[in-house]
């Protein structure tokens, strides 16, 4: 299933590209290695995870967002482009967070299925937009729809290599119970927050599913928006300084992937705490601590419920 989100403003860049890959050859870059018997291409660094959960070593993964970085900045590669003429099949995201990803596929002239998770999880809305409700992207941030979309995975790689079905479906269903390991693991620790603090101010509008599955009130974001690639207004900024006032707001949280410098402003203004970054759009390096998506959410979670305790309690005790 083929999403048609994105608009022509990446297509002559991609084109270009598309035409550098060809001339720069595979590099192997976007072909399966020895004993793979499928190329993927994940367009997050969160579907790449899950993609290699689920494949294991019969699937070869091109990632195309690395470690750290920001979705809503960026410009496809010669490598991305090569990778997808080569695969056979692209997993994504869905909804902004990715939605370049049509264009890139265009741009490469590749004739591949594009498997869109946000389609198949469970979705919230955020109303207040100029056009009205949205969905919102952020779908993996409860881990029951990441088991959703592991299953999704599941039946796509079975689609392009009946040999390995079975594997698929195993490795997906003991993904999920991890996953649903994880869920009781995040909700108990939630529970060591009295209800009256369990309020959540961060960078950006990436946690509405975490806060609705954890029983966690949003008062705010700094950029009132679910792309970082909105500017705040000074009212805006003003009003959310006022709620973080009057309500008492213990932490403010940045992300990872962005710098903390207006979370430290406001922290400056109102008296709240800036706590641990959180690990939003993207996952971490090897030995960051949110390098996998289980490792990202257990880090998120004790730093969260260290930040709204003031430090007195966490999930480690």
């Amino acid at each position: 299933m083929r999403s048609r989100l994105a608009g022509p403003i990446l297509v002559p860049a991609v084109a270009a590209l598309a035409a550098l890959a060809a001339g720069c050859g595979d590099g192997g870059s976007g072909a399966p290695g020895d004993d793979a018997a499928v190329s993927a291409v994940a367009t997050t660094t969160h579907v790449a995870d899950f993609v290699r959960e689920v494949g294991g070593e019969r699937v070869d993964v091109h990632q195309i967002l690395q470690p750290g970085s920001d979705p809503h900045g960026f410009e496809p590669r010669p490598s991305d482009i090569g990778a997808i003429v080569d695969a056979d099949v692209v997993v994504r995201s869905g909804g902004e967070v990715d939605e370049w990803i049509d264009d890139v596929v265009d741009g490469a002239g590749a004739d591949v299925e594009v498997v869109d998770l946000l389609a198949v999880v469970d979705t919230i809305e955020v109303g207040g937009h100029e056009h009205g409700d949205e969905v919102d992207p952020h779908w993996w941030q409860s881990p029951p729809n990441v088991a959703l979309a592991a299953d999704e995975i599941a039946a796509a790689l079975a689609g392009v290599d009946r040999a390995g079905a079975a594997a698929y479906e195993r490795r997906a269903a003991e993904y999920g119970d991890r996953l649903r390991a994880l869920d009781r693991e995040v909700a108990a620790c939630v529970e060591l927050v009295g209800p009256a603090q369990r309020e959540l101010v961060t960078t950006h509008g990436a946690l509405g599913y975490y806060a609705e599955r954890y029983g966690l009130e949003l008062v705010g974001a700094l950029i009132p928006s679910l792309s970082t690639a909105a500017q705040p207004s000074a009212g805006e900024t003003q009003e959310l300084v006022d709620q973080i006032r009057a309500r008492d707001v213990a932490a403010i949280f940045p992300e990872s992937a962005i710098g903390a410098s207006l979370e430290e402003a406001v922290a400056r203004e109102t008296g709240a705490e800036v706590g641990a970054p959180l690990w939003s759009d993207s996952l971490g390096p090897e030995g960051s601590g949110g390098e996998t998506y289980v490792e990202s959410i257990r880090a998120n979670t004790d730093a969260i419920v260290s930040g709204l305790t003031r430090g007195r309690r966490g999930c480690g005790g």
